[in-house]
């Protein structure tokens, strides 16, 4: 009996031939895949609603700063820990072991800086402008990957590059959803 892998992979090269012959574009690569999928993410278009940089947009300095509860994270601290992740995976891809992250800490990161709570526009730019840096260095790392790669764990991690990648895209995912449910209830709040 043949493995399950070389059975689909049978299946895939018939599969290419059908599309081929039916004049259909061919089906994309697994990396052009991911890498589409990180990109709708964070920038769009996405059909589930703002991506991760479309929730940043037009952002109040009350609604960047406020919190829903004590202790919780604000909007403005969750995009730069959206840059961290950004960071740590691309650090896994290419197995660096160097931190370089230009925030020191890691994961949450306290925003605004300022104890009285005064946002300064310029803070604010240079971290969204860290959010695109870190997004725009994680899909180089990834651009480097071969699709042969995606299923093998990186350099120093347990993890494949196809499952860090997946997740980062999530990850924006969901706090872009968080942003949208944050700044909604800023906005109620300010109306009371």
């Amino acid at each position: 009996m043949p493995s399950l892998r070389s059975r689909s992979e049978r299946q895939y090269s018939t599969d290419l031939a059908a599309w081929s012959e039916r004049g259909w574009p061919m089906p994309r690569s697994h990396l052009q895949h991911i890498l589409s999928m990180l990109d709708e993410a964070y920038e769009g278009p996405a059909w589930h609603g703002p991506c991760l940089r479309g929730s940043l947009r037009g952002l109040t300095c009350a609604q960047l700063t406020w919190r829903p509860a004590r202790g919780r994270h604000n909007i403005w601290e969750i995009a730069v820990h959206a840059a961290y992740w950004k960071y740590a995976v691309r650090r896994r891809l290419l197995g660096e072991k160097e931190h370089t992250f230009p925030e020191k800490g890691s994961n949450w990161f306290e925003r605004p800086a300022v104890k009285d709570n005064r946002m300064s526009a310029r803070a604010w730019e240079r971290d969204v402008a860290l959010l695109g840096r870190m997004h725009a260095e994680l899909r180089a790392a990834v651009c480097l990957l071969a699709d042969s790669e995606l299923d093998h764990p990186s350099r120093g991690s347990r993890q494949t590059p196809r499952l860090q990648i997946s997740g980062i895209a999530l990850h924006d995912v969901y706090h872009a959803g968080q942003i949208q449910l944050i700044r909604r209830l800023a906005d109620r709040r300010a109306l009371k």
